[in-house]
């Protein structure tokens, strides 16, 4: 009989489990046959893995040795079998993208698909886009964050595209609608509007207005278009991407200091293909859209310290 990763995968859990009762319940299996299948595997191995007692198992100095390669393999294996069925799931040697709301998706599907098949999957959740991304289901995950927050842990490989201010977005005839800047403390009074997100935006726009004097009041979590009518029938002031294109009848105003700060990051798979040139056209996505945005470009001369990419 040859060791197989089974038989590893048995040395660990009665390891593990510390008896092999315990572990013979865990794998579903009756003692006596796990038990058969353990002396089996010790004779292939050469000598007792455990040491047993009415106390449970313990391993066998021959038994810390094989562990500590199980420990090694066994994720090994894992990750070989995650990649395979990530390849077997990927038909064609394009792109498939996930995203969450933004001005970039738009510019850079344009530019991939130029060269290559692009698919696109949104959602307003970046953990969902990420673990979609870490089974093979997605390459490229486009996520929003706080401009406070760090770069998310975990297996992806995480660029920041850009780091932008976040602007208020009222109605026409908003008395801020003709101010080249607002303060925050101005709208104090106001109620808000933000689309959903998993991250610490809310949390951070709270600190923001706790900075400038007031807690804010009504918060609505909603989509684009919701956001939008409630700024232009003036039932709040939408938080919103400085490179947002307002429609008509709405107004991007900046916030002076840029209390808010959006950022931008691609994440992708350890084996993601061409991952430089997809970052280089996410940037150069994102470079356009701050070229269509007058507002932004008018507030980046009065703050040219601040920069849209880190």
């Amino acid at each position: 009989m040859d060791l197989e990763l089974r038989h590893l995968r048995i040395v660990r859990a009665v390891a593990d489990a510390g008896s092999v009762s315990k572990a013979a319940s865990l794998l579903g299996l009756a003692q006596p046959a796990l038990t058969a299948q353990l002396k089996r595997i010790e004779r292939v191995l050469g000598g007792a893995l455990f040491e047993r007692d009415r106390h449970g198992a313990r391993p066998t100095r021959l038994g810390e040795l094989v562990l500590a390669r199980a420990r090694v393999l066994l994720p090994a294996a894992q990750e070989l079998q995650n990649e395979a069925v990530r390849f077997a799931h990927t038909p064609t040697p394009g792109c498939r993208i996930g995203a969450t709301n933004g001005p970039i998706l738009g510019g850079l599907v344009h530019r991939l698909a130029a060269e290559r098949p692009v698919t696109t999957y949104t959602s307003w959740s970046a953990h969902e886009l990420t673990e979609m991304v870490e089974l093979g289901r997605l390459d490229y995950a486009l996520t929003d964050a706080c401009g406070d927050g760090g770069t998310p842990t975990g297996t992806l490989l995480w660029e920041t595209i850009s780091l932008d201010p976040v602007f208020a977005l009222v109605g026409e005839t908003h008395p801020g609608a003709k101010e080249k800047e607002l303060e925050l403390a101005d709208l104090a009074d106001e109620q808000w509007a933000v689309t959903p997100t998993d991250g610490c935006f809310t949390d951070c726009f709270a600190m923001a207005c706790a900075r400038a004097g007031f807690t804010p009041g009504t918060i609505y979590e909603t989509d684009v278009a919701t956001c939008a009518h409630l700024a232009q029938v003036g039932r709040a002031v939408v938080l919103c991407q400085a490179t947002h294109q307002p429609a008509p009848g709405l107004v991007m105003v900046p916030f002076a200091g840029a209390p808010l700060r959006w950022r931008h990051l691609l994440g992708r798979h350890p084996s993601a293909s061409d991952a430089a040139w997809v970052v280089s056209q996410a940037k150069r996505a994102h470079t356009e859209s701050v070229r269509r945005s007058p507002v932004y470009r008018d507030w980046l001369v009065r703050n040219p310290g601040f920069g849209t990419t880190p």
